[in-house]
């Protein structure tokens, strides 16, 4: 056990320094709005999801991630105009093909929102806490263009308590300080229609150093930034079912790129299930449903395909999302579907 505690640490010791820093999500395609601001308001009620993340079962120190996240437009021409071509009592399946030829783009419209993420691995914590604003615009009658930021606080802890190390006087670790709060700043775009999306955001753009030693040698980590490029889209197979392919190329240096790719059938606004592949790491399950126009849940499987699945049972994730304010009824998102 205590090669396994000591390798979690050094593993989470690279994560922290120079690895990917921000956690993994398999059902980023049901909340894209936690890795990219310009989401914000970009449907017509209250979005708010919860999720949380339990990675490689079985392996002692494995990461485990939780959040909450709501966004939502500003402004009463939006409330209450057209913008998402949905009368007041519920209206056309945003999966039909009559939902593409009534389509019109978001009125000109403010979008705020405010996320709070807490991800652990070994025996390194962090706690992200964020506010977001977007600004949608339509460019022609069927085109949408958002552009978001997205600013706040990191708390990066270090549990010395769950280190074991064979000389207890360690530089590397020192009597440093072990809880050190750092500023965070994110942007994206996110330009969509009624059967695609392209994305684009940047996390951590503020390379803040990491350190956790009375040792200037040894002060080396950092903050880095990750980049995220995403785009998906719809195809219609019959009124009643839809498949939404999309992908996401995730780029943070000096470590490989990594690349997602989904594919999502969903049955009305009712049912949906889908699949994912993460290159070098996983095979995923996904599945979820809409519970009237006020509730959905997602849950995701991940099957590990790394050399880690001599040691992991999988992944498991789940995400909760609640519609407020829902005026319109509409019981599955047409924006961001």
């Amino acid at each position: 056990m205590k090669k396994c505690l000591l390798f979690i640490m050094l593993l989470g010791s690279f994560h922290c320094a120079y690895a990917q820093q921000r956690p993994q999500y398999t059902q980023y395609i049901f909340n894209n709005f936690i890795l990219n601001p310009a989401i914000s308001g970009i449907e017509n009620y209250i979005d708010v999801k919860a999720g949380y993340r339990s990675q490689w079962q079985g392996l002692e120190g494995a990461p485990e991630t939780s959040y909450i996240s709501f966004h939502a437009p500003l402004g009463k021409n939006f409330l209450y105009g057209t913008s998402t071509s949905v009368p007041q009592s519920g209206g056309t399946n945003p999966n039909s093909r009559s939902y593409v030829q009534t389509y019109m783009a978001s009125e000109p419209h403010h979008g705020i929102g405010f996320h709070v993420v807490s991800d652990k691995a070994g025996p390194i914590s962090r706690t992200d806490v964020n506010a977001t604003y977007a600004y949608h615009l339509g460019l022609s009658a069927s085109v949408n263009l958002s552009l978001g930021v997205a600013a706040g606080l990191s708390k990066i802890y270090l549990d010395q308590s769950k280190i074991i190390l064979e000389n207890q006087i360690d530089p590397a670790i020192g009597s440093g300080d072990y809880g050190q709060l750092k500023p965070d700043l994110s942007a994206g775009l996110w330009l969509y229609g009624p059967r695609y999306f392209v994305g684009a955001a940047a996390q951590q753009l503020i390379a803040s150093p990491i350190s956790f030693s009375d040792d200037e040698s040894y002060n080396q980590g950092r903050k880095v930034p990750h980049m995220f490029i995403s785009a998906g889209y719809k195809v219609y197979l019959g009124d009643d079912f839809a498949a939404m392919p999309s992908a996401m190329v995730k780029v943070v240096s000096p470590v490989p790129v990594s690349v997602d790719v989904n594919l999502k059938l969903a049955y009305k606004d009712k049912l949906w299930m889908g699949a994912s592949y993460r290159k070098d790491d996983a095979l995923s399950a996904m599945a979820g449903f809409n519970i009237g126009s006020f509730i959905n849940l997602g849950y995701s499987y991940d099957f590990t395909t790394s050399g880690l699945n001599t040691v992991s049972n999988g992944s498991h994730e789940i995400v909760l999302g609640v519609f407020l304010n829902n005026r319109y009824k509409v019981s599955c998102p047409q924006k961001s579907w």
